[in-house]
């Protein structure tokens, strides 16, 4: 059986057709979309439940591959005490509750789909990027085999226009490779790519009554994608579509870096961000951004380093107000950044249905609020909406022609603060809201059924 398969930056979803159209598997519960999120009581166990979900025939190699890392894993259980039928890995939902509740004692992961087609990525960075999207791609496979109870054996699998912005060629393949690695390695014989705004559009094609030239615009968790279309009954039955796709364009910004602007801007100053020093200049603010910034290696590794300890220390000394930076000694020391920058997610998404709203943050703090308004959140982003409009703009000028509909979708999309600056920017064009998290995964199985049946 072939499906479509969107390993997506925020959120996992797969899909199957059947005689009433694309079916979504039941991947979590009764949940179609499992967050892209893996919590593990030790880092190497992620490559030893890779190492245990092979093949024979692939397992052997594997196992040679990662020696030193199966070997820190067996000591680790021994040390440890872990039975061999001891949960030691947690996806999705149950990933975030067990951060949350033992956020320094494991080994958290969010969204490494977005670090995939970094630059300066050592061998042994793509090998761990390859065993985690792997696992990934394993628990979702088993779960939607489950639920659908089919075998799943082949798919197509999104992909964004540019995982990255500088080096793009260079980036896409590098990205494309550890997904098609991770994706064999979890048990697809067979292995094609869509570009995502095109996907999103098929699935909006199904329903187009009449021919039209469209904007897909996919606001991703990591990419934000644009592609212009001519769809309608004149095209959609067609198996080449090169000639229909106008323009793409794309980039590395998307929902998680709304998150992150709003964390930083809004809730890293309860932490001494822009705080002034007993000197009277504020606060160093690059130790607050690397703290937020979740979606980059580089950012995190000098988070976690000693010389940010070191700087936060003398940092103390210098303050007028020391007790904020103690706030962030704590969060750094307990590992609450991600939950951090999960609360900011949350808060853009409620703020998309109400105009305000409370971050608990008791969790660093015993009583520590932050009250939110939605002009605040549009105030947080206005850089990478800027750009997500640039975007926009970018596709239309390529394909040389206004759209007739732009149809949204993708997770930050309905934001009412996005929608209002593409109005402005944009002008007096249709907009339309799609299925805002299913309708990737929905086209890819459209995609899927063309060239697999």
């Amino acid at each position: 059986m072939y499906c479509g398969f969107d390993y997506g930056t925020s959120n996992c979803a797969l899909g199957i057709l059947d005689s009433n159209g694309p079916k979504l598997a039941a991947l979590e519960g009764s949940n179609l979309y499992l967050p892209s999120t893996v919590y593990a009581l030790s880092r190497d166990f992620i490559t030893e439940a890779v190492a245990k979900g092979l093949s024979d025939t692939r397992r052997t190699a594997f196992i040679e591959s990662r020696k030193g890392i199966l070997s820190r894993a067996r000591r680790f259980r021994i040390e440890e005490d872990y039975e061999a039928d001891d949960q030691v890995l947690f996806y999705g939902r149950e990933a975030f509750a067990e951060y949350y509740q033992f956020p320094d004692e494991g080994y958290f992961v969010k969204s490494p789909k977005s670090f995939l087609g970094g630059s300066g990525l050592r061998a042994e960075h793509i090998q761990f990027f390859e065993d985690v999207v792997t696992v990934m791609m394993m628990n979702v496979k088993k779960r939607a085999e489950q639920s659908l109870q089919q075998a799943l054996k082949h798919t197509v699998i999104g992909r964004p226009v540019n995982f990255q912005g500088l080096n793009a060629e260079e980036s896409n393949q590098q990205a494309l490779e550890i997904l098609t690695v991770a994706a064999q390695r979890a048990g697809f014989e067979s292995v094609e790519f869509q570009y995502e705004p095109i996907a999103a559009g098929l699935d909006f094609e199904r329903h187009l009554e009449q021919d039209q030239t469209v904007l897909v615009v996919d606001i991703g968790g990591g990419t934000s994608d644009c592609a212009m279309v001519r769809m309608g009954p004149d095209y959609r039955d067609k198996l080449d579509r090169a000639g229909d796709f106008l323009a793409y364009t794309g980039e590395r910004v998307g929902g998680n870096d709304l998150d992150i602007q709003l964390a930083g801007r809004q809730i890293m100053p309860l932490f001494g961000m822009g705080a002034d020093l007993k000197t009277g200049l504020p606060m160093p603010t690059q130790i607050y951004w690397n703290a937020v910034t979740t979606n980059d290696v580089t950012a995190q590794a000098t988070f976690n380093s000693l010389e940010t300890k070191q700087q936060i220390e003398q940092l103390r000394l210098d303050m007028a107000k020391p007790v904020l930076l103690d706030r962030f000694k704590f969060m750094r020391e307990h590992k609450h950044n991600f939950h951090i920058v999960k609360d900011a997610e949350e808060a853009k998404i409620r703020l998309s249905e109400a105009m305000q709203m409370q971050i608990d943050l008791s969790y660093i703090e015993s009583d520590l609020m932050l009250n939110l308004q939605r002009e605040q959140l549009a105030e947080a982003i206005v850089h990478p909406v800027e750009k997500m409009i640039a975007l926009m703009k970018d596709a239309i000028a390529q394909a040389g022609e206004r759209p007739d509909v732009i149809y949204m979708t993708g997770g930050s999309a309905k934001s009412p603060v996005i929608q209002a600056a593409i109005r402005e920017e944009i002008g007096d064009i249709p907009l339309l809201d799609g299925d805002h998290f299913g309708s990737v995964a929905s086209g890819l199985t459209v995609w899927a059924d063309r060239i697999y049946r």
